[in-house]
Order: structure tokens, then sequence, then C-alpha cells
């Protein structure tokens, strides 16, 4: 199993239950819509409820005054599970109203944060924590304890575990999925036997063929979840797709009308709902949510990780004890909070048309000694369309003018227009003799070592506290 992508496996089953929260609710208002006022619809409990709330939901949202909506996302296995308080799952949503955008950043388990009174701890151990000594208050907690990292505030939180996912999915009578691509993982988990002295014994062969399928919850659980089929379907970015097709499939059952016209049915999957997912979301504030960002477009929509990759913001290590953990490249939060507090800021479009067009690739060294300042680069560079392929510290840090190293000799004229004016550093085409030794030995520690188009290295004047270096216009 890959330390690095450990993180990944159980987000995809969470995220849909979130959704399907908000489905759920924000149904009623589609049936609210199309009913007249004395509708029987409206003589159910939860609408007739809904119905009233929505109709006085004129306050503002947490953070609406600022621009910004944080909500936290939080997928724990729960009580029939080993360790079923602590969050496997972490997902920061950003919603900015005045745009419409909204943006979903992963942040892996095993990420090392500062806990009062406790050190330095996973942050998957912070809500089970507050839950021993408070019940309750670990979704609290843990939104402050990241909000405190992040320097960002936290304003909602949405915790769920995985057993009201399965039973809502069993309650709807299954859903149907078009699976794209066959799925063959000859090793899933299997529940209860992560320890079993026969090793085989602790995994299953899961196989769906490609096409049609009616998925009931366990079932749906386990294509959510897989992350070690061969081929295509073994990827992190065929794993999301799946998620995709999950969400779509839920939704569709939800909204149908063999669903929205069964009271009954209803009733059952909103006491799921009330015994699996717990959040400090009041049902109006979910509705004018669902009001202010119900239509967002998919291109609206991104979705980021903080990982370990090349040119990922974490590095992975080993503790005294043994332990895999995840912290910063640079040493603090500094660089993540500047990509998190930043994640809503965009480039012109017509120069992001023009590096994507031309298929530019960046390497970013730091040439000073000011932490995360490559990673911050990184960030701003890459909303202008540049591939960064990746970013590491220069062996010389005592730069005071950035330089941008043409390694495509003019070729991609437009993009390197663009990032000298954006980084205002000055053009070479000859690599000095020490930094091409310095690169070969980089690249010696490197399988199939990628060849950027441009090699940056920054100097002091790239500080954009200082300077506003790169400002989208």
């Amino acid at each position: 199993m890959s330390k690095k992508r450990k993180f990944f496996t159980k987000t995809t089953v969470n995220i849909i239950i979130f959704t399907m929260v908000f489905l759920f609710i924000f149904s009623s208002t589609v049936i609210m819509s199309d009913q007249k006022a004395g509708s029987w619809m409206y003589k159910i409990p939860i609408l007739g409820q809904i119905k009233h709330l929505a109709e006085s939901a004129d306050k503002n949202l947490k953070g609406e005054e600022r621009d910004r909506i944080n909500i936290l996302l939080l997928g724990m296995g729960g009580e029939n599970h080993e360790g079923g308080y602590l969050t496997d799952t972490i997902m920061l949503a950003s919603l900015e109203p005045s745009t419409q955008k909204i943006s979903l950043l992963s942040i892996p388990r095993d990420l090392t944060i500062p806990m009062e009174g406790k050190g330095w701890r996973k942050i998957n151990n912070v809500n089970a924590y507050a839950e021993f000594e408070e019940e309750g208050s670990g979704g609290i907690a843990i939104s402050q304890a990241l909000g405190d990292v992040l320097k960002t505030p936290i304003d909602y939180y949405v915790r769920v575990d995985f057993q009201g996912f399965v039973n809502i999915v069993n309650e709807l009578g299954g859903v149907k999925v078009d699976v794209e691509n066959t799925l063959d993982d000859p090793r899933y988990p299997v529940p209860g036997r992560e320890n079993d002295e026969n090793y085989e014994s602790r995994y299953e062969h899961l196989h769906i063929e490609a096409g049609v399928h009616k998925m009931d919850g366990e079932t749906a659980l386990k294509y959510a979840r897989s992350r070690h089929s061969s081929g295509i379907e073994g990827s992190d970015f065929a794993r999301a797709r799946r998620q995709q097709l999950i969400l779509e499939a839920v939704k569709d059952k939800l909204l149908s009308k063999s669903t929205l016209l069964r009271p009954t049915l209803i009733k059952d999957v909103y006491e799921e709902f009330n015994e699996h997912v717990s959040t400090n979301l009041k049902i109006w504030e979910i509705l004018k949510l669902w009001k202010m960002f119900g239509d967002v477009p998919k291109e609206k929509i991104t979705n980021k990780v903080l990982d370990n990759s090349p040119n990922g913001m974490l590095i992975d290590m080993i503790t005294q004890e043994g332990a895999y953990i995840l912290t910063p490249r640079s040493g603090d939060f500094s660089e993540i909070q500047y990509f998190v507090n930043n994640i809503f800021s965009d480039a012109p479009q017509e120069q992001k048309t023009k590096v994507k067009v031309e298929e530019s690739s960046v390497e970013i060294k730091n040439g000073t000694w000011i932490n995360g300042l490559a990673g911050q680069i990184a960030t701003d560079l890459e909303k202008y369309g540049f591939d960064i392929i990746r970013v590491s510290n220069c062996s010389r840090q005592n730069f005071e003018k950035s330089v941008i190293y043409d390694l495509t000799f003019n070729e991609k004229i437009e993009s390197l227009s663009i990032l000298k004016d954006k980084t205002g550093a000055n053009v070479s085409f000859e690599i000095p003799q020490w930094l091409q030794e310095e690169i070969q030995k980089q690249n010696s520690d490197i399988e199939n070592p990628l060849q950027p188009d441009f090699l940056l290295i920054l100097g002091q004047d790239a500080d954009p506290s200082s300077s506003g270096t790169i400002n989208p216009e």
C-alpha cells in the first residue's frame, strides 16, 4: 500500500453522504416550488417545517460578510468500526457567494498539526480526543484546530459515518450506476478482518464489469472506496470519477418521482440522516446555501488535494515511534495558508488560453531563505495555466533577482512573455555549470524525470508580501 495515498481510502463515500444530506433537504424545495400551498405534500411534518423556515430565511450565513463560507466535511467509521471517531476523511469546502465558485480541498488524515495540551498529533485524532472528553464536541474541535492552522475561519461542519450511507442507499432501493470501465480489485479490505492471522482472508476480490448496474448500499460503498484495481481504475483520478458517478446516481434516485411521491420513504431516509449525520448547520442555513449555490455549473467547482507528490506541499516522515506522518515541506504552514487563502484568485482568461495552447511547463527553485516562497509562486502561476512539474529549494539561496532559464530557446514566446511579466525575472538561455550539476544530481534520484520548458529561480524580489510580484489583472 502506498503511504501517500492512504488518505484517499474513505474519501469517496463520505463526500457522497454529505451530498445526500444536502440533496434530501434541497429536494424538498423542489417539491415546494411545484406544488400549491394546499398540497398534501405540506402535510408531511418535515416538509412543512422546511417551507416555514425557507420563507423566513433572510439572515446572513456565517462567512457571507467576508465573501467566503467554509464548511468542513468529516467522515468517520462510526460506532461499529475500530477507531470509529477517527476522521479518515477531511475536506474543506469553500464557497464564494459573489462568484458562485466552489472549491473542495482534501486534507490527509496523516497531516500533523499542533493540538492544545497534546503537542503535535495527526489531524484525524482531534475529533476522537474531543469526543472522549465531551460527546458531540468533535466537529467544533477539529474545525477550530484546522482553522487555526490554515489561518481561515471554518464556519460549519458536517460529520457522517459509513453505515448511514449504506442504509440510505438501501432505503432508496439501490441506485443505478453506469460503470464506465471494468473494475477488478483483488485486494478490497473485508471489514473486521484487518488483523486476521490468515492474511488472504483480510481481502475479497471485487469485480464489477463495465455497463449499467443496480447497486445496493454495500456494493455502492465498495465501488466508491476501491483503490487497488488493475489498469486505469487504480488511479486517484479514476476513483474521483467513480465518486462522481455515484453522486449522479444518488441524486437521480433522490429526486425521482418514485422517491418524492412516497412520504414514508422520505421519512425513513430522514431518520437515517438524523442517526448518522451531525452538523452545526441549521435547516434555514442549508436552504439558503442551496438558493445561493444550487445551480452552480461544474466548471465553477474545483477539486484540490494536499499531498506529498513531487510538487505537493507535504512530505512524508517516520517518527521516532515508527509512525507515518505528513508535514509541510516548507517547515511551517505559511505555504499552505497562502494556497488556501488565495484559492479563488484567478488569472485573465486570455493569458490562460495562450499558456494552455503552448502547453508550457515550469520547474521552480527557491533561491532564498523565505519559507514556502516557491510554493506560493507555484500557486499563482498554476492559475495562468502553467504546468508546475517540480518545486524545490535551490542549493544557492542568496539570489536577489529572480531568473528564468528558457529551455525552449524562445519557442514558446507567449508563455515566456507572461512568465517574465508576472514574476519580473530576468531571462537567460544558458544554465550555469553549477546549476546543471545540481539538476543532474536531482534527476538521478527520479525515474523518467520530466524536462520543463522553463526553469525559474526565485530571488528576494519574488516575495509577494513585499513586492506583490504576481497580481492577476
